[in-house]
């Protein structure tokens, strides 16, 4: 809903018919700028569609129109008639702003935490991302759907050093990248438990290995997932870890373009619902931890495992998602470099290249008012293509500059 104070004070039905194509173009999109102005939303280009639909509302007309003569004579008529232009205008506008809340960036990058969210730090580890194996990273791709639904199918990427192919189940379909916080969620457990491992073992103490099954509550998922705890999630929940369960991801290791590993990885090795609620809901859960992600961690050959920012969970595009996890792998805590298409290939997008590059430039522009955590974002011209620049943000010495001269791109 806009606010009641933001008003756009629109031209008159007449004056707006007077003008040009291109002059009405032009004052649509001044609407549009002092929309966004006042809604707190980055400005954007209305594209050719938006500007039509806009001019189409403008011209419609309503039942009080048709109810008037033409040349109104009496004082009844012409009062009816400014009546009638006065619920004109109020549908014109309402149907204008309409048109561009659906048209210009939200202003929402990240969502609201729940209720009880301050507690967090109290029990709830660091949040690490997936472990490396074999130099492949799934940070360097996306290993789950952008999106919020499932759906069947695969996604392959061809990276420069290995061929990362995911696939789901045939009924289940792939693991969502909203499902993957329940990975993130297990890792970290993990990564916790050999914290604590290693701490007694300095200490002379003979602490047993962490085990293999991982027996969280599912209100502790929701927890540290920072969702609201209610019965749909319990539900979400149980279908997630269906998907997870179902998604693997075959890795082949190229040397010299030759084949040189393959191998084959469930996200969790399955699950089994232990006890649940009164209403019926999952309440305790035991997630069996794959083999590959429990060596990675517990018995590392080299560093396997970044922090990320708990605001990730609070993410609520799933591209943004993709994004910031490129980054920290990516840009660590300098910066990286990437043309868009090789952007929408690691993405896993099944949307064409060109829609993906407006989405992105959308996502781009509301980050400038609403950034992601960690990242700043910005698009320049490459030699061929956009370029999507990823720059750690320094908190104490301001936002970083974003270069114009030609840097190197990953992925060229």
């Amino acid at each position: 809903m806009i606010p009641p104070k933001v008003r756009l004070n629109l031209k008159s039905r007449a004056d707006f018919a007077a003008l040009s194509l291109h002059e009405k173009n032009a004052y649509l999109q001044e609407v549009a700028d002092t929309f966004a102005d006042n809604t707190q939303r980055p400005r954007d280009t209305l594209d050719k569609a938006a500007l039509s639909r806009l001019r189409r509302y403008y011209s419609r007309r309503v039942w009080a129109d048709l109810q008037l003569p033409d040349e109104p004579v009496t004082e009844i008529d012409k009062a009816l008639k400014r009546f009638g232009e006065a619920m004109r205008a109020s549908s014109v506008e309402a149907d204008i702003t309409g048109a561009l809340v659906a048209s210009l960036p939200s202003k929402r990058l990240l969502r609201a935490p729940p209720p009880g969210d301050d507690q967090l730090s109290f029990f709830v580890p660091t949040i690490y991302d997936a472990p490396i194996k074999d130099d492949v990273n799934l940070m360097d791709v996306a290993p789950f759907v952008l999106s919020t639904r499932a759906r069947a199918g695969v996604i392959q990427y061809e990276l420069k050093d290995c061929i990362i192919t995911v696939e789901g189940g045939a009924q289940s379909g792939m693991a969502t990248v909203f499902d993957y916080d329940i990975f993130l969620n297990m890792v970290s457990y993990l990564a916790e438990e050999v914290r604590r491992y290693r701490i007694d073992e300095e200490k002379g103490l003979r602490p047993t290995l962490p085990p293999k099954v991982y027996r969280p509550s599912t209100s502790h998922i929701l927890k540290f997932c920072r969702r609201s705890n209610g019965g749909k999630a319990y539900v979400a929940i149980e279908a997630a870890l269906d998907r997870l369960t179902k998604t693997t991801i075959k890795i082949v290791n190229l040397a010299s373009g030759s084949r040189r590993q393959v191998d084959s990885r469930p996200l969790i090795g399955g699950y089994e619902v232990l006890t649940k609620t009164a209403s019926g809901y999952p309440d305790t859960i035991a997630i069996t931890i794959p083999d590959w992600v429990w060596t990675s961690v517990v018995r590392p050959d080299k560093s396997s495992i970044l922090t990320l920012n708990p605001d990730y969970f609070l993410i609520s595009s799933a591209v943004g998602r993709f994004l910031y996890r490129l980054a920290r792998k990516a840009a660590g805590k300098k910066e990286a470099h990437y043309k868009v298409s090789d952007l929408h290939h690691r993405s896993g997008s099944t949307q064409e290249l060109r829609f993906f590059a407006r989405d992105l430039r959308r996502f781009v522009a509301t980050t400038k008012l609403f950034p992601l955590p960690d990242f700043d974002l910005a698009l320049t011209e490459g030699r061929e293509e956009m370029i999507l620049h990823m720059i750690r943000r320094d908190e104490t010495a301001g936002v970083a500059s974003i270069p114009t001269m030609k840097v190197p791109v990953i992925g060229e």
